[in-house]
């Protein structure tokens, strides 16, 4: 007999933001993210406790989506981080050590939430206004007639610990990405245009210098089967393709909760058969050279195809079907139960098989003006592998979000540091009727205001991994990194070279300050200077479109987080 046991009521509790409990939760969290933050950041090794894969990362949609964690409030911050990141692939480590930064920072404070939310809702639209200014400083225009800023927005992403690749190695996989995506530009540009696929093919074992781009599409094929294809009798320039996205395996559909009547004698597989020979013998008369099916394809029909020289490829998957009709301009048969329109076949110009380390590949080359490529990735091992995947697929997205919106911001921390001077000069300029619009008084928006700023600081600061220190300079706000264990007695010229993102030299009236220092810059009433139309070569570059969502994300959960009152758990 079952045992019935009467629910229990929910626990409610109170005050959970100001709570230790929370705070230490939050700290944890901030140094995980902040200890795999930036091309310094150190890795992480995950592992479950009953087994399974090791997992070698420092990507944040990696690292967040591992997390388990039993606080709700923390729960709430990690799946905003990443729904940020399913939409944008990058940035997820910063608005995650910001938005903790935040929340941590607003405990502190000796002001009313309510007030505290309405303030940073105020701070953050100077941001955003700010950023989206053409008199913004750390902003920088993308020419995509010259590949020079994309090479540095692309490298940015690239230079992933976890990868494991050298400069030059990085260089090279950062120039490849950039040419795939150009590959993914159509040709003619009309009304109706859009962006072709770039399809990612993971080689482990091979070095990273074998990595290559190929347009058209690569199907990976077993080397036994190799020995049956015979390309020599395509004609090129006018192959014909069908594809099929049903299963051709023969079985029996379902019924659903429905019954089969069968009259005596007669067996469904055996009439799937022949219905797929009828198709085959279509396929056959119809001159297609090439049949790709999403699924199964019945052995009988593949040994049938191919007896009559029909190269057969099956169990594609559902990422292929996409690109391949878009590349072939075939339509997708459904079903074989009903003769094929001529209309439904696609073409290629060509198809080759070709080799790279121990996998073998049926190379399909489109017609000219299909905007379809195939990036072959190689790398030494599987982890690196796998991070170096994920890292360009972030690429691709970020450099097809530049064709919209085409800046970039400044890395390496100058972004933050320069919006917390921002920040902090505005704040010391805010007028009696923005302070009666916000409903608080003139020394606790600087309070907020100067927690906002120490937040972004300590941001930047994150990216500093070997005991070094950060400083910033009253001229531009750009942040610069010293090594540990400096000499005192070391010229001020021997110390800075350059701003983190590369875009400043140094200069002996900069007045260096140490980041988060109370007596930095922030004080000071004076405009920052813009830099020079002309860049170096070699720039630290965050996604504009990404980053500017990050920022957003990061002040708008953490204000969340600072307005929670009531944490209300089901305990049944």
């Amino acid at each position: 007999m079952s045992h019935i046991v009467s629910k229990v009521s929910s626990k409610c509790s109170s005050g959970h933001v100001n709570g230790n409990v929370l705070c230490q939760a939050l700290s944890v969290v901030r140094r995980i993210v902040e200890s795999c933050y930036g091309p310094f950041g150190r890795l992480k090794l995950i592992h479950n406790a009953v087994g399974g894969n090791v997992l070698t990362t420092s990507h944040s949609s990696v690292v967040l989506g591992n997390l388990s964690v039993s606080s709700p409030v923390i729960k709430l911050l990690i799946a905003s981080m990443l729904n940020h990141i399913s939409r944008f692939t990058d940035s997820g480590l910063f608005a995650t050590i910001l938005c903790c930064n935040l929340a941590e920072c607003a405990k502190q404070l000796d002001v009313p939430s309510s007030r505290l939310v309405r303030i940073q809702k105020d701070l953050l639209d100077i941001c955003i206004n700010y950023l989206n200014s053409e008199d913004c400083s750390c902003r920088i225009q993308i020419d995509f007639t010259n590949t020079k800023t994309l090479l540095s927005l692309v490298r940015t992403m690239v230079n992933k610990p976890a990868c494991m690749l050298t400069i030059n190695e990085a260089d090279y996989i950062s120039s490849l990405v950039l040419k795939a995506f150009f590959h993914t530009i159509p040709s003619v540009i009309g009304d109706n245009v859009s962006l072709g696929k770039m399809l990612i093919i993971p080689i482990e074992g091979q070095n990273v210098t074998d990595s290559c781009v190929l347009s058209g599409i690569l199907i990976e094929i077993f080397a036994s089967h190799s020995m049956t294809i015979d390309t020599t009798k395509l004609t090129f320039g006018c192959i014909k393709i069908a594809i099929f996205n049903v299963s051709m395996s023969g079985d029996v559909v379902d019924g659903g909760n429905g019954h089969w009547e069968l009259t005596s004698g007669f067996c469904p597989e055996d009439e799937s058969l022949v219905q797929l020979l009828k198709v085959g013998k279509q396929l056959v008369c119809d001159k297609v050279h090439l049949v790709v099916c999403q699924k199964v394809i019945h052995p009988v029909l593949k040994q049938y195809l191919l007896e009559q020289h029909v190269i057969v490829e099956d169990r594609l998957g559902f990422a292929l079907m996409e690109p391949l009709i878009q590349m072939t301009g075939a339509q997708p048969i459904s079903s074989y139960y009903h003769p094929i329109s001529p209309s439904c076949y696609g073409n290629i110009k060509n198809l080759s098989i070709m080799k790279c380390g121990l996998k073998q590949f049926l190379h399909l080359v489109p017609n000219e003006g299909k905007p379809i490529c195939s990036l072959l990735l190689c790398n030494r091992n599987e982890s690196g592998m796998n991070e170096l995947k994920i890292v360009c697929q972030s690429a691709e997205c970020v450099l097809r979000l530049a064709l919209k919106e085409p800046f970039g911001l400044l890395g390496g921390g100058c972004t933050e540091c320069h919006l917390a001077t921002k920040i902090g000069y505005k704040s010391r300029c805010v007028t009696d009727e923005k302070l009666t619009e916000l409903g608080c008084s003139q020394t606790e928006y600087r309070v907020v205001a100067d927690g906002f700023c120490r937040s972004l600081e300590r941001t930047a600061s994150s990216l500093e991994h070997d005991g070094g220190e950060s400083f910033i300079d009253a001229k531009y706000g750009h942040r610069w990194s010293v090594p540990a264990n400096m000499p005192l007695d070391t010229q001020w010229s021997e110390v800075f070279s350059r701003c983190v993102c590369g875009l400043h030299t140094a200069q002996q009236n900069l007045k260096w300050t140490v980041l988060g220092n109370k007596t930095t810059i922030n004080s000071q009433e004076i405009p920052l200077e813009k830099q020079n139309k002309s860049s170096p070569d070699q720039l630290k570059l965050d996604s504009y479109t990404v980053k500017l969502n990050a920022l957003q994300v990061a002040v708008e959960t953490a204000n969340m987080i600072v307005e929670i009152q009531y944490v209300i758990q089901d305990q049944n």
